[in-house]
C-alpha cells in the first residue's frame, strides 16, 4: 500500500521513485484501509495504483494549466488615441462578423485576434479555447491561442498548444497567414506553419530548453520562404545555438543571409544578424537603443544585444540591457518577454 498525493500535496518525484514492490515482512503492520486526500482506497494493486497515479497527473496537469491562465497578470499596452480607435473599429467588425458566422472559424480567429490587439489577451484565449470546442481539428486556432499563451507567460500551455498545431499541419500545403495589423507594404510575411514552428521554439526558448527550440527552429528553417520570416527565424536560431555551445554551428546557420535582402518589417532582427556576422558593431546598435526601450525595436533589438553579451561572458552587461528592456512598455513583446525570462531563471543573472 502506498499514499497518493493530490495535486495540492504533490511531493518530488523522488518520492515517488521509491514507490516499488517490497515484501510483507519489510513493512510495518499497516491496518486494512488507509485514508488518502480524503478518500478510503482499500489494499489497492499496483496496476490499479498505476492507473490511478497516472489519471492524478493528467488532472493535476489540467489544473496548473488553469491556474498559469488564472493566476497570469497582464500589463495593458499603451496606444495613441488613434491607434486604439483604429483597433477598436476593426474589434466591432469582428463581432459584428461572429454573430453574423459564429459556426465558421475564420470568425472566431479574427474576433480573438482583434480582441487581443487591444490588450484583452486572456478573453481572446477564452474565445480560441471556444472555438477550438467547435473546431477541434483546426491548427489555426491552436497557433493563436498558443501565441496568447506566449503574452501571458504561460510557456507550457504555449508549447501544447503548437506542438497540436504542428500534428495537425502534418503533411498538409502551408498557406499565407494575413496580417492582422499590416505592414507598410501590406505584404504578409508569414505563413501557417512558420508561425507555428517559429512560436513553438519561441516557447520553449523561453522555458529555457534550448534543445527542443533548436528542432523547432530548424522546422521552421524549412518553411520561411520570405527574407522577413528567414531572418527572423535565423536570428533565433542563431541565439539558440549559441546557448547550446555551438558556436561554430550558430555562424553557419547565417552565413547565406545575404546583405541586400528586400526587408519589410524585421529589420531589427536583420542587423542582428549583420552583428552576428561581424558587419556591424554593437556600440553602433547600442546607441539605437539608447537608454530606454519604448518602442517594439528598441526592445527586439535590446534583446539580442543582451543575448551577444551573455553568450560572451559579459552578464553584467547583458543583465543592464534586460533589465533596461523591462523598464520599458513593451510588455507584450518577445524581446521584453525573453529579457523578463533571463532575468528569472534559476540562476539569475545579476
Amino acid at each position: 500500500m502506498a499514499k497518493i498525493y493530490l495535486c495540492n500535496d504533490v511531493r518530488k518525484e523522488n518520492e515517488f521513485d521509491s514507490l516499488k514492490t517490497q515484501k510483507e515482512s519489510s513493512l510495518p503492520e499497516l491496518p486494512k484501509s488507509l485514508k488518502i486526500t480524503g478518500r478510503i482506497f482499500d489494499e489497492l494493486s499496483m496496476k490499479k495504483l498505476t492507473i490511478i497515479f497516472a489519471f492524478v497527473l493528467a488532472f493535476c496537469s489540467i489544473v496548473s494549466g488553469q491556474s498559469c491562465l488564472e493566476n497570469a497578470k497582464v500589463t495593458e499596452p499603451t496606444f495613441s488615441a488613434e491607434t486604439r480607435k483604429i483597433y477598436e473599429t476593426k474589434l466591432d467588425e469582428a463581432k459584428r462578423d461572429f454573430e453574423k458566422s459564429a459556426n465558421n472559424a475564420d470568425a472566431v480567429i479574427w474576433l480573438g485576434r482583434r480582441t487581443a490587439y487591444l490588450g484583452n489577451y486572456k478573453e481572446a484565449i477564452e474565445i480560441f479555447t471556444n472555438g477550438i470546442e467547435k473546431f477541434p481539428s483546426e491548427a489555426r486556432i491552436y497557433r493563436h491561442r498558443g501565441h496568447r499563451f506566449i503574452t501571458i507567460r504561460c510557456f507550457d500551455d504555449a508549447v501544447k498548444d503548437f506542438e497540436k498545431a504542428a500534428k495537425l499541419v502534418r503533411g498538409k500545403a502551408d498557406e499565407i497567414e494575413p496580417d492582422g495589423l499590416p505592414n507598410a507594404r501590406n505584404i504578409p510575411t508569414s505563413t501557417l506553419q512558420s508561425n507555428i514552428f517559429y512560436h513553438l521554439g519561441l516557447a520553449y526558448y523561453l522555458k529555457g530548453n534550448f534543445k527542443r527550440a533548436l528542432k523547432a527552429y530548424r522546422e521552421a528553417e524549412k518553411v520561411s520562404k520570405n527574407a522577413d520570416m528567414l531572418v527572423a527565424t535565423k536570428h533565433w536560431l542563431y541565439m539558440t545555438l549559441r546557448r547550446l555551445g555551438k558556436t561554430k554551428e550558430a555562424d553557419k546557420s547565417i552565413a547565406d543571409i545575404k546583405d541586400n535582402l528586400d526587408i519589410i518589417e524585421n529589420d531589427d532582427y536583420y542587423k542582428l544578424i549583420k552583428l552576428y556576422q561581424g558587419k556591424l558593431k554593437i556600440e553602433d546598435l547600442l546607441k539605437e537603443i539608447g537608454g530606454k526601450a519604448d518602442t517594439l525595436s528598441n526592445a527586439s533589438l535590446g534583446y539580442g544585444l543582451g543575448n551577444w553579451f551573455l553568450y560572451n561572458g559579459e552578464k553584467e552587461k547583458a543583465a543592464k540591457i534586460f533589465r533596461q528592456i523591462m523598464a520599458g512598455n513593451q510588455w507584450s513583446s518577445f524581446g521584453y518577454v525573453a529579457a523578463e525570462a533571463e532575468l528569472k531563471r534559476a540562476t539569475p543573472i545579476r
